[in-house]
């Protein structure tokens, strides 16, 4: 039994148990309750901390748990109704609602119910996780001189570093700011690059968290669509004169959500429209450690080839890691970076210091690069038997492109609507992710996301799709 299960059955049969002794008693001793439950000491303490944090028991050192005695309410609910007006009330200089529309995130972040397998997930399962290295090196970091003390604003020298050289090109600690991860470092990048009410150019379709981030700011995506080859350049130039657009967010490298990779001979053509724009391009290199084994030499980042400052990077070791490990980077050249840094220390200071110790520890120990592989190894067998199952039992799913980096497969429905598709597979115990949320206007057709790899293995997709096919009955 895994440690974090034992902790919740420990706590469950404790909670159950508490009507038993009366306020401000005694529990039973930790020995006793080893003895009885047939768990470890550390099971215990972890159980009766989270107890306490529930309100459920008050811990003595030396003495003991306690029941504790039940709260009181300070005062009855009030009446909130008022914040209904408060709330959708605009000012009258905003030129775009600066209203908050999350559903795209939350259904990724958000847990299913209990039986549904998570097909809709933008991260790594526990399995896929670097769990054992993750905790070393945080042990490690927690014990490095100075850990707990207060980091630079811009980051610690030696991540920074470390950031520019994953980056590549002639950039160099200077030009790089730690972020709180990717997500992070996006919502900095626009709030620095774009006022409210500004044009943001987008592809489409496009992660929604992107989305959520540019009309929460106040901003106006606008969508230059992507196909196999990723952006089209013709639509990317008329797009900025169009709308006077200065900042464009792209993901040159397995683009989420459709897996395309920019094609050699746009990349040039991108930074040039950019350039003669007057633009920022936002390089969200959310995947380059998600490449598959049969990935190939991957291209460089496009800020790497920049030497003009068009490239705002976003990096981040989250996605290849953990969802807690929220360590990531910016990396530009210029004037920006003075402004990226003054919005980032006005809205967090700086990321905790023992996180970016530990993030150290874990890129330079021996087990990281063995982790990478591992994990590329994994998503591709993970896509082949996903895509493969889709082609037999289900075809009309089956994806027409194959991504050889990221963790999802993109979908054209043949028929019907993409929240029918996503309903009715909820209803066979599957959640997947309708691609309308990816789109900032219209979209040109019904799809579906299928993420590979927050399931437990290859079996639990082969019975995704059995699920799928039984449970459906031709929804398209």
């Amino acid at each position: 039994m895994y440690e974090r299960s034992s902790v919740a059955e420990l706590a469950d049969s404790l909670r159950s148990e508490l009507n038993r002794y009366s306020e401000g008693g005694k529990l039973p001793s930790s020995r006793a309750l080893v003895e009885r439950f047939r768990v470890s000491p550390v099971t215990v303490s972890r159980a009766l901390a989270q107890l306490a944090a529930e309100g459920l028991v008050v811990t003595r050192p030396g003495a003991g748990a306690f029941r504790a005695r039940p709260r009181t309410r300070a005062h009855a609910t009030g009446d909130t109704s008022w914040q209904e007006v408060a709330l959708s009330a605009e000012g009258a200089g905003d030129v775009i609602p600066r209203s908050v529309d999350a559903t795209g995130v939350l259904g990724s972040l958000t847990a299913p119910p209990a039986g549904v397998i998570e097909l809709n997930s933008g991260y790594l399962h526990p399995c896929l996780q670097p769990e054992r290295a993750l905790a070393a090196a945080l042990a490690r970091a927690g014990r490095r001189p100075g850990a707990w003390g207060r980091p630079p604003v811009e980051g610690l020298p030696e991540l920074r570093d470390w950031f520019a050289r994953e980056v590549g090109g002639a950039l160099t600690a200077s030009d790089v700011l730690v972020t709180a991860g990717g997500q992070s470092a996006l919502t900095t990048a626009l709030r620095a690059l774009a006022p409210p009410g500004a044009p943001i150019l987008v592809e489409s379709p496009t992660y929604p968290g992107l989305l959520a981030i540019a009309r929460a700011s106040g901003c106006r995506p606008v969508p230059v669509p992507v196909d196999a080859e990723g952006v089209r350049p013709d639509l990317l130039a008329a797009a900025f004169e169009a709308t006077g657009a200065r900042v464009f967010v792209c993901q040159p490298l397995f683009q989420n959500p459709t897996g395309a990779v920019l094609a050699p001979g746009r990349r040039a053509e991108v930074l040039r429209i950019a350039r003669a724009a007057g633009a920022f391009v936002v390089e969200d290199d959310y995947a380059r450690a998600l490449a598959h084994e049969d990935a190939g030499p991957l291209p460089l980042p496009l800020a790497a080839e920049d030497p003009d400052g068009v490239v705002v990077h976003v990096r981040s070791l989250t996605k290849a890691a953990s969802p807690s490990l929220r360590v990531g980077a910016l990396a530009a050249r210029g004037p920006v970076v003075d402004r990226l840094r003054a919005i980032q220390v006005v809205d967090s200071f700086f990321v905790p210091r023992p996180l970016q110790e530990a993030a150290l520890e874990l890129v330079g120990a021996p087990a990281w690069p063995r982790h990478l592989k591992a994990v590329a190894a994994e998503l591709r067998h993970r896509r082949d038997v996903l895509a493969g199952a889709l082609r037999r039992e289900l075809p009309a799913v089956a994806p027409a492109h194959l991504p050889t980096g990221g963790y999802q497969l993109w979908a054209r429905l043949a028929h019907g609507s993409d929240d029918a598709f996503a309903a009715a597979a909820l209803r066979a115990g599957v959640a997947v992710a309708p691609g309308r949320p990816y789109f900032c206007a219209e979209p040109p057709g019904p799809y579906v996301r299928l993420s590979f790899a927050g399931v437990s293995g290859a079996g639990e997709l082969a019975e995704v799709v059995r699920r799928l096919a039984s449970g459906l009955q031709d929804p398209l």
